[in-house]
């Protein structure tokens, strides 16, 4: 009888599993870098739409696109509007930025509303005039992604301390500084 209850655990703590793993991080660069930037944002965070606007570009251009690093976003949303743009960014499950991309590019066209309702509303009318083609219903209640978003906040807590959005950790390292492009060279130039 034990033996069949370790047998069944076992498979069935293989299958919870498998649904996490299956979700692809969104990430930019070369998978195996020797730099791993993470940055833990929330879309609704005005400052990480800035981090994508003013520092992101030039990042992309020099690190990222030239393979000397890679960068994952991580998700850390302040609020239940963040939580659902976070969910939707995930739901392709293709790895793929460009949803992410475009939240932060166009945050004021849909971070509004004075309920959770309206926001979504927003946040699909917004999904929808920028042609992204998903279910949006069945994304923001999709158990797996909810809670691998959810995770990726925990962990950010709990392994980094993290209080803020957006804070970048470079290569498993907090990153304290000002976060603008120049700060952000001179701690990459230092460990090509």
């Amino acid at each position: 009888m034990k033996k069949i209850l370790a047998v069944t655990l076992i498979f069935f703590s293989t299958i919870s599993s498998i649904n996490a793993e299956e979700i692809k991080r969104i990430f930019v660069g070369n998978k195996d870098a020797k730099i791993t930037i993470i940055a833990f944002e929330s879309l609704t965070c005005s400052h990480c739409a800035n981090f994508h606007k003013d520092v992101y570009p030039e990042l992309k251009k020099n690190y990222l696109d030239t393979g000397l690093a890679k960068i994952e976003f991580r998700h850390f949303p302040l609020d239940i509007a963040a939580f659902n743009a976070s969910k939707v960014a995930q739901c392709n499950n293709d790895g793929d930025s460009k949803i992410l991309n475009s939240l932060f590019a166009n945050q004021q066209k849909w971070v509004k509303g004075s309920s959770v309702t309206e926001a979504n509303q927003n946040l699909q009318k917004f999904l929808k005039n920028e042609g992204f083609d998903l279910d949006f219903d069945k994304c923001i209640n999709n158990k797996e992604i909810e809670d691998f978003v959810l995770n990726d906040r925990i962990d950010g807590v709990k392994k980094f301390k993290i209080n803020a959005t957006p804070t970048i950790i470079i290569n498993d390292k907090k990153f304290e500084k000002s976060l603008n492009y120049k700060n952000l060279k001179k701690a990459l130039e230092k460990l090509i």
